[in-house]
């Protein structure tokens, strides 16, 4: 780690102890700030992504009804507006307000999203695949990088995430009774100093599950992964395969739609994959089985006429099958609505501006160090040192904080410029 910087010298003599994890907490976050408060950002977006995307396109609006369409009846206005295009697989609305999402291919293979009222059964219109949520999602989790790179690259930050956790305990002591001490305004560095202490406390779970998920994403891209759940697109013995490329019939699907619910009472269904290309319909959805995705539970029916094949329930996965299944829904807070995806966003703005104070307050002490030191050389007579603090201390707080972060720094915006120079590759898939 080298030597500590002169401003550390300025700050309050501490046992050896707390004086090393404060060095190494100081270290991690200087060196390491652009990219940790840049991925930290764009997952603090990423969490409202869809909500972003409703805000930017009228398509995905519409007004409440009365009553639900079936699922058949939607994929049918689809398949009706657009008869050219491949219509893979369609997913239930993100809220009330929402539109339900077809995913489609068009007749030159390129990749769209299809609206459709999920009250009227009407095509609202369709969109590109590189939405908000898609730009958000591919840059927070692998920076457009490919995906066999960029995952264990952003996912590897879940190791000093977890040091500056771990040191910060060390470095503040009774850390328990600050979660409502009000921040000291008696001089900046004191202020922020406090701030970034509120913000570390009251974050202190959300830091522990983001550093915990990300590790878990680590582990998987290095090879560690649970593998994907137990398919169900084998007939059973006996039942006759016949070829369906265009999938299930609106007809089919409602059937089996049905069935599902008949056969399994509490399964809801969040997504219908109609068999393109494939013999399988497919139901995913949610039931008995907590902090899982859709794919989790499901129920597959023969595309030709909705026999019934099976179903995989997500209560009786391994427990490796589990923690690959909850990742997700933890470490987006997609798993219970608005209100937790609020709350997730807020403890994503805390954790963000945690890397931003941080910063901040390496480059108060050291511009109070170097005033302390101008002090010092005019007292003394040392005018050339005294020259040299002043014109030093002068350069702000920012300044020298970026000064600071070394060599660290170019490589992060080698980094960052690297993801800009692949956005309109991605953009155009």
């Amino acid at each position: 780690m080298g030597q500590p910087p002169p401003a550390l010298a300025a700050a309050p003599r501490k046992p050896r102890g707390r004086r090393l994890w404060f060095d190494l907490h100081s270290w991690v976050g200087l060196k390491l700030c652009l990219f940790m408060g840049f991925v930290c950002f764009t997952g603090t977006l990423a969490v409202l992504a869809h909500e972003i995307d409703w805000l930017l396109h009228p398509e995905i609006r519409v007004a409440p009804g009365p009553e639900r369409a079936s699922w058949g009846t939607m994929l049918a206005a689809a398949r009706y507006t657009y008869p050219d295009w491949s219509l893979t697989a369609i997913e239930a609305p993100e809220g009330s307000r929402f539109a339900a999402r077809v995913r489609a291919r068009t007749a030159e293979g390129r990749l769209r999203f299809v609206w459709v009222d999920p009250y009227r059964g009407a095509v609202t219109g369709d969109t590109h695949w590189f939405n908000a949520h898609r730009f958000l999602r591919n840059t927070h989790r692998h920076l457009m990088l490919p995906v066999r790179y960029g995952v264990p690259l952003v996912a590897a930050l879940s190791i000093p995430l977890a040091i500056s956790l771990v040191s910060s305990l060390y470095i503040y002591r009774h850390w328990w009774r600050g979660f409502f001490a009000g921040p000291r305004r008696e001089r900046p560095r004191r202020f922020w100093g406090d701030v970034h202490r509120l913000a570390g406390v009251w974050s202190l779970g959300f830091v522990a599950l983001m550093a915990l998920t990300g590790g878990w994403y680590l582990v998987e891209s290095l090879g560690g992964g649970a593998g994907p759940p137990q398919k169900l697109q084998a007939a059973p013995a006996g039942m006759e395969r016949v070829p369906n490329p265009a999938g299930a019939s609106a007809a089919v699907i409602d059937r089996a739609v049905a069935e599902a619910r008949a056969r399994w009472p509490a399964f809801e269904v969040r997504a219908v994959t109609p068999g393109t290309g494939d013999e399988t319909l497919l139901l995913q959805g949610e039931a008995e089985a907590i902090l899982v995705r859709p794919r989790a539970n499901a129920m597959a029916f023969t595309a030709s006429d909705g026999a019934w094949i099976g179903r995989r329930d997500g209560r009786h996965m391994s427990v490796h099958q589990r923690i690959a299944e909850m990742a997700d829904p933890l470490h987006f807070g997609n798993f219970a609505g608005l209100p937790v995806k609020l709350l997730w966003f807020l403890f994503g703005v805390l954790l963000t501006g945690l890397c931003v104070t941080g910063v901040y307050l390496y480059g108060l002490r050291v511009a109070e160090a170097l005033r302390s030191a101008t002090r010092r050389g005019r007292g003394s007579g040392v005018t050339a040192a005294a020259a040299t603090g002043a014109a030093a201390a002068e350069m702000g707080s920012w300044r020298s904080a970026w000064r600071g972060m070394g060599r660290w720094r170019w490589l992060w915006v080698a980094l960052l410029l690297t993801w800009l120079a692949l956005l309109p590759l991605e953009a155009v898939k």
